[in-house]
């Protein structure tokens, strides 16, 4: 860690010492916005950035004594660049908190102003708004009900379209994705090992009927930007995983199903998403819902042998299957205090199986929120009650602390 240290101030300061005798590179630092190099006049740029979460909790369920957390709830440094000639820019963010700690790696290419092609591991587009927005660029300290029952990081590898149209008065973001299908760092024993089952395929497209947010009000869920005129995006998504192995198609090998010869037989997995995110003068509203299904059952068998048939109720105990709704608001003032509510809840496709992963369940979070500098600066605090149908009540109370560097 002191290497890396050195070597961000030696070129810090060869960037300094350059700018002294030639303006044509500079380098600045500010809090929240990184440690920015821009050389040759802009055609080459660089930055060095981070984020930690310092987090305290409780957890607590009935008739229990309580469980208290204290940890690092996520511990972020990336490294992004843009070549300007080239129209090429990348990203590579890395969480320190995680056993496996990569997140993103992507290289971009912009060939026209309406048009970028990605390739890379990323958050993909067929997830719900939220699992969209960065992770320290949201309302709460943790994602909704919806979001971590139907996604895991909601990032995949693969290859990545996107394109946006339009101006002050409306806008139109279309985007495609096919990617492996198998979730995050799904590499396996190596770089090598093959993945499980067939591609991933994402679709979303978002209208934006009063015209884009502001700049930087787009990539988080509160109004920080207090929009001076209403803003709102509509926005609608579907993928289709060609043969899952996990529960949320973002990992693989997690389960196994087989044919009557007894080779791997993996169901498709389909999720549908739509949602709208509203901001007007510090108030700002995120509604979603959400179905996932499952499909290619036929014939399938829960042993090598073919001895034990799946029955199609049972499929829910592999994949998440069901229906959920997420809505929360928050108002923030211009002095940068907010109170924000969340309300989650789920349903599961088929009511009867009680081993279903989805049970019926709902989620209700209170918070509030100061931020001393932007984003880049904020202490949360909020309380979550989960009720399930067949478990009991847990609540869990959040104090967390936000530094962007």
């Amino acid at each position: 860690m002191k290497k890396v240290f050195t070597y961000i101030l030696l070129s810090y300061s060869i960037v300094l010492f350059g700018q002294e005798t030639d303006p044509k590179n500079q380098a600045s630092f500010e809090l929240g916005s990184g440690l920015n190099f821009s050389l040759e006049n802009g055609a080459y740029k660089f930055k060095l950035g981070g984020m930690i979460q310092p987090y305290m909790a409780y957890e607590k369920f009935e008739d229990t004594p309580a469980d208290y957390f204290f940890n690092a709830r996520r511990s972020y440094f990336n490294f992004s660049g843009a070549l300007a000639k080239d129209k090429v820019d990348f990203f590579l963010q890395t969480d320190f908190s995680l056993a496996e700690p990569l997140l993103d790696a992507w290289v971009a290419y912009q060939p026209v102003k309406e048009l970028r092609i990605i390739m890379g591991q990323k958050q993909t587009i067929g997830n719900n708004r939220e699992m969209m927005i960065m992770e320290d660029q949201l309302q709460f300290a943790g994602r909704s009900l919806l979001s971590t029952v139907f996604s895991r990081s909601g990032r995949e590898f693969g290859l990545f379209i996107e394109s946006k149209w339009g101006s002050d008065k409306f806008g139109v973001v279309p985007q495609i994705a096919v990617t492996s299908g198998d979730g995050r760092n799904a590499f396996g024993t190596d770089s090598r090992d093959v993945d499980q089952g067939g591609f991933k395929y994402a679709a979303r497209l978002d209208l934006y009927p009063l015209g884009f947010f502001s700049e930087g009000n787009g990539i988080l869920i509160a109004d920080l930007a207090h929009e001076s005129s209403p803003k709102l995006v509509l926005g609608v998504a579907a993928s289709f995983n060609d043969g899952a192995s996990h529960l949320a198609g973002e990992g693989t090998r997690e389960f196994f199903l087989y044919n009557a010869l007894g080779d791997v037989q993996l169901p498709d997995y389909r999720q549908l998403y739509g949602d709208l995110l509203f901001k007007y003068q510090g108030i700002s509203l995120l509604a979603e819902y959400m179905v996932a299904t499952a499909t290619s059952l036929e014939g399938a068998f829960v042993d090598e042998v073919g001895g034990i048939a799946l029955v199609p109720t049972e499929i829910s105990e592999y994949l998440a299957l069901g229906t959920a709704v997420n809505v929360q608001t928050g108002y923030m003032t211009k002095g940068g205090l907010g109170v924000d509510v969340r309300y989650s809840a789920l349903s599961p496709e088929f009511e009867t199986n009680v081993n279903s992963l989805v049970q019926e369940s709902s989620a209700f979070t209170a918070g509030a929120v100061k931020y001393f500098k932007g984003n880049a600066l904020k202490l949360q605090i909020a309380y979550t009650l989960i009720t399930r149908e067949n478990a009991t009540d847990q609540g869990m109370g959040e104090l967390m602390l936000q530094l962007i560097f």
